[in-house]
Parts: structure tokens; sequence; C-alpha cells
């Protein structure tokens, strides 16, 4: 297990973002704290992508408040990103993995040894010299993961990392994010599937509208849904 993170809790206090008249987030107050990952729901446009740029500190709020460990200005150096769609530099796997390395000013010495690591970890041993844009769709994002893990994290945020993924793929995916959350990193996750959801979540939010509809234990979200708009989404009924 890791050392406590540093950057966790990630706290919102009333944190709203507009793009002109239009709030993509409403007055988010939540708490993601340490522990099994947190799962974000919700329709498309519900705010999911804007609150994990957010949570990460890519874009500021236009109102409202963030911190990290109860520190507003925090330099994101233990916090990734990998999103639905991640870019392949035109390079091997392993050349892929020791940019990231290096952008996080790994050690020289050590960047061979973690990079055999890191492709162990997600299941990639033996494709070090393959082109990262010749691995197949869930390869990819395996590779995604492994170059995000190169920063050791604190906090692994995840846009919907098994979109359009076939289920041996999406098992892969969930397999190396309870292995990483096992080792004391905050996992964020958006997802679309109320299964992977029931599966991963320790917590669930719910988004709509931007707007923090109810966030609880999964388990207890699942069973006992507070809201109309949770018990709607949880039916397959369309919330718009």
């Amino acid at each position: 297990m890791r050392a406590p993170s540093s950057d966790v809790p990630v706290e919102l206090e009333d944190v709203s973002v507009l793009a002109g008249p239009v709030a993509l987030l409403d007055g988010i107050t939540m708490r993601i704290a340490a522990g099994a990952p947190t799962v974000l729901i919700g329709p498309n446009g519900a705010g999911k992508t804007t609150l994990l740029r957010i949570d990460i500190g890519l874009m500021p709020p236009s109102r409202g408040r963030v911190t990290w460990a109860g520190r507003e200005h925090a330099p994101p150096d233990r916090r990734a990103i990998v999103f639905q769609r991640p870019a392949m530099l035109r390079r091997s796997a392993a050349a892929n993995i020791r940019y990231a390395l290096a952008a996080a000013a790994a050690p020289r010495a050590t960047r061979s040894e973690r990079i055999a690591d890191l492709l162990a970890l997600v299941g990639l041993s033996g494709l070090e010299r393959r082109p990262a844009r010749r691995l197949s769709g869930g390869e990819q994002q395996r590779l995604a993961l492994a170059r995000a893990l190169a920063r050791e994290p604190d906090l692994l945020l995840l846009d919907e990392p098994t979109a359009s993924l076939d289920p041996a793929a999406t098992k892969a995916i969930e397999d190396i994010v309870r292995a990483v959350a096992a080792r004391g990193v905050k996992v964020v996750m958006s997802t679309h599937d109320l299964g992977q959801a029931r599966r991963m979540g320790g917590d669930v939010a719910l988004l709509h509208r931007g707007r923090l509809v109810e966030h609880k234990p999964a388990a207890d979200f699942f069973a006992a849904p507070a809201t109309e708009e949770a018990k709607r989404f949880i039916a397959g009924e369309l919330l718009v």
C-alpha cells in the first residue's frame, strides 16, 4: 500500500462552471475521499467530463472553490487523467511510457525497469516494440493507463475508460482499476454502464444538467435511491 494520498481528499464547495449562459456545472458541493473508486454516472451532457477536469485542476471553476488535501493552489504533480479517446504517440508501446516517465522526471536509471513493471501491470508484456497505433482499442486504453500511472499519481481520473470496448477488454480495464485502487490510488471514473458502476463503485455520484443529484455509497445508492432522478436513471428511463 502507498503512503496516504497527498492530493486526497478533493473537496468542491459550491463549484459552478459557466460557458456563456450555460452552466456546465451548477453549485456542486462534494467530497472525494480516499478508498474505493468513486463512480460518476448520468446522461450525456450531465457534466461528468467537466467535473473530472475540475478535479484534476485542468480548468478553474467560474464560481466556488476546489481544494486538494486542504490546499487550494496545489500543482497537479500527483494527479493523472485518461480521456475517453487517448491519443497514442507515433512510437512503440514502450516508448510511449518512456516519454511519460521523462515528462514526470523519473530517474533515467529506473526507466527501463518501470516500463517493464507498468507493461506487466496493464497486461501488455511482450508488446514493448509494437507501434502504439497498431494496438487494438482495448490495448491502447491499457497503454494510456500505463502512461498515466507513470506519474505515480495519488489521484487517477478516468473518463469512460471502457466506452466502445468489448466485454473482454472491459474486464481487463476493470481488473487494472481494481489493482490500482488496491495500491492506494484514489480512482474517480465516469461511466454510462450501471452494471459497471455497481461492480466498481465504492461510492456513486449522479449528475444531471450540471447538478449533483445524489452522492452516497454504491450499495445504498442502488438499494435505496433517494431522488426521483436516481430512481428513473436506475430504471433505465431517459433523463432530459
